[in-house]
């Protein structure tokens, strides 16, 4: 689960990391009062949504000259003039897609006096299963094009949970950015409060970028995005709270819902399968021969007749979708609920595109029977390769 930079930088305060004091804004008339309570003389607008690039995104329709989705202003009428121009437009970004996102919540903050520009995160690193720091010299830029053109300039080292974080890893982290004087002391004190803040959290990833040097020496966290592990949010209800339903695909929250493991993609071709493995080589195969799939989608071993019902339901309202795959491995997994699951979900949403259904292992013989009997126009295919085939031929003609 994401949050917003300005639910981010509230939490990383309340664990003692320097942020700007600022305001967000939700409606078009709070705006001018927002600005009001800043210092100044610089105020910053930023747009909320869960991507990364908006600084250098563009709004759909967007006027000649118009500036990305980070401005800055230098009085509160004009702060409260871009928070207007942004809510309830739509920002598009290297990190949104070509649909981009449309920009419901504002963040207002003072303006920063720049001298450095870094980069800090903290993630886990899966093959070692610690956290990991990662660090660079080139904050402000996206780290992904510093990795490529400069890996030189990365610096990444883990820590190891028998011995816990030490200033040792502070002052590691303050020397591979350059730092001097006080700004050493004092990224020894973020470091410990974010690998806290991490820990206690249960964040997935912990990225500040740029994290600032100030003309003045001092260190100040400018923009900040966290990622929450959802298998632990049932004991994080604080971090529950700042959950923003309308930055999250409609079709993918209806899935959480019914415990359904759903990513919507691009492409035409639905696919319901059972089992993470079994769903990746679904859509490679499908790929092979021709097509894109339109979803991952992963009922688990245990799904019921319902929650066939509800995947079926949420692939069709994709209106992308041009055909769909079933394709069933019965281990855990009987064939004749799935069959059944399908039918009933056929029946409540009807079948406007081509349906190829595979179905092996347990009561497979069952489940077939079930659907060549429905009297459904269904597809059968012998095995995998049979089935991807014949959706791709029905879709692609």
């Amino acid at each position: 689960m994401n949050i917003h930079e300005y639910q981010a930088k509230a939490l990383l305060k309340s664990y003692g990391c320097p942020v700007s004091n600022g305001r967000a804004v939700l409606k078009a008339d709070e705006a001018k009062t927002a600005a009001g309570e800043l210092d100044g003389p610089l105020w910053v607008v930023k747009a909320q949504i869960h991507a990364g690039g908006r600084g250098k995104g563009k709004f759909k329709e967007a006027e000649a000259g118009e500036k990305g989705g980070v401005r800055l202003a230098k009085s509160v009428e004009e702060a409260e003039a871009m928070a207007k121009q942004m809510l309830g437009r739509t920002l598009v970004t290297h990190q949104t897609g070509p649909a981009g996102k449309q920009v419901n919540r504002i963040y207002i903050e003072d303006g920063s006096d720049i001298s450095r520009e870094l980069y800090l995160a903290l993630l886990v690193d899966r093959a070692t299963s610690r956290v990991s720091f990662v660090v660079s010299t080139e904050g402000g830029m996206d780290i992904e094009e510093v990795a490529a053109h400069t890996p030189e300039k990365i610096v990444s080292f883990s820590v190891d949970p028998a011995t816990g974080l030490s200033d040792f890893h502070g002052r590691r982290v303050a020397f591979a950015l350059g730092l001097e004087g006080a700004a050493v002391k004092q990224c020894v004190a973020l470091v410990k409060n974010l690998y806290r803040a991490f820990v206690e959290k249960d964040m997935e990833m912990l990225e500040i970028n740029p994290l600032i040097v100030m003309t003045d020496g001092n260190l100040k966290v400018l923009d900040a995005k966290l990622g929450f592990d959802n298998n632990a949010l049932y004991r994080q209800p604080d971090i529950m709270a700042l959950r923003d339903e309308t930055e999250e695909d409609p079709k993918e929250l209806e899935a959480s819902k019914f415990d359904l493991n759903y990513i919507a993609l691009d492409g035409e071709i639905g696919c319901m399968v059972n089992g993470a493995g079994l769903a990746m080589a679904t859509m490679d195969i499908i790929k092979l021969y021709g097509a894109e799939p339109a979803n991952f989608l992963d009922v688990g071993g245990g799904a019921t007749k319902e929650k066939v019902t509800e995947a079926f339901k949420i692939i069709t309202s994709d209106p992308n979708v041009k055909g769909i795959l079933v394709n069933i491995f019965g281990g855990i997994m009987r064939c004749d609920i799935i069959a059944e699951g399908v039918l009933a979900a056929v029946k409540e949403v009807g079948l406007k595109v081509p349906l190829v259904v595979r179905l092996e292992g347990t009561n497979v013989e069952l489940g077939k029977e079930i659907i060549a009997n429905s009297g459904l126009n269904v597809i059968a295919a012998d095995n995998l390769a049979d089935g991807a085939q014949k959706i791709v031929k029905a879709v692609k003609g």
